[in-house]
């Protein structure tokens, strides 16, 4: 039946005649009208910094990257920390698997590796990332080491937008541990916070060279830990660090 007659009953009341699909005269090796699905990337150094206070100098990195799709993507994310002239004393790598589960929010499923300290551990990682309510940034993931102890992250930022090159950024991170490993010297609860606030000044959106102030402190079996070893358990710093993103 031609699609005039169709359309015709189609008018009258009748029921809709079932037409196949016939192209608009356009060539058939084009995309279709919403395109290709497409894959981006991008890199993040959230903290590349240095560290000042009156026992000892340190420096630390954050960054991560992905890639991927609007639902589904691979995640790269490292961090770590050690005293200025010195090997790290914490390094680790995760990489992760992504899917959307709601507007601007992600489960995550994957693994991390610790180089350090030593002996080295391997945790199985599940994770949310996202953006609450007026774009605070989260971060949380639960962990499952190698050796079967349970620990947890939670990580939190916000961005207040002094003027549109100044940016001041309040950051909170809790770690916390099910059971204790003296080994890499981590107690059970809550091991360690960290407060800090950070100005940065962005020459450009991708670069921002930044100045501020973070405070640490462990709690605990993880703060004997460190007394054992001769370690602060509470330390003040001024930072001196760079944002970048591409």
């Amino acid at each position: 039946m031609t699609r005039s007659i169709c359309t015709a009953l189609m008018l009258l009341g009748f029921t809709p005649c079932v037409l196949a699909y016939e192209p608009a005269g356009t060539p058939p090796d084009w995309d279709p009208p919403m395109g290709p699905k497409m894959l981006f990337w991008q890199v993040l150094g959230d903290r590349l910094e240095t560290g000042f206070d009156d026992d000892v100098n340190t420096y630390v990195w954050d960054a991560q990257a992905w890639y991927g799709g609007d639902r589904t993507r691979a995640w790269f994310k490292t961090e770590g920390e050690g005293e200025q002239g010195k090997s790290p004393e914490s390094a680790e790598l995760q990489v992760l698997y992504s899917r959307l589960i709601a507007p601007f929010w992600d489960w995550q499923i994957g693994i991390r590796h610790d180089f350090e300290p030593n002996p080295t551990r391997t945790h199985f990682v599940l994770g949310l990332q996202g953006v609450v309510p007026y774009e605070f940034e989260w971060d949380s993931a639960l962990f499952v080491s190698d050796e079967g102890d349970v620990s947890a992250r939670i990580e939190a930022e916000y961005d207040l937008n002094i003027t549109q090159r100044w940016v001041l950024q309040p950051r909170f991170e809790l770690n916390a541990a099910f059971s204790d490993d003296p080994e890499i010297r981590l107690g059970d609860g809550v091991s360690s916070t960290e407060l800090g606030v950070r100005l940065r000044y962005h020459f450009r959106r991708e670069i921002a060279p930044y100045i501020g102030i973070a405070w640490e402190q462990l709690y605990g079996d993880t703060k004997t830990f460190a007394k054992d070893v001769g370690e602060p358990s509470s330390t003040t710093s001024l930072v001196l660090g760079i944002r970048f993103w591409f």
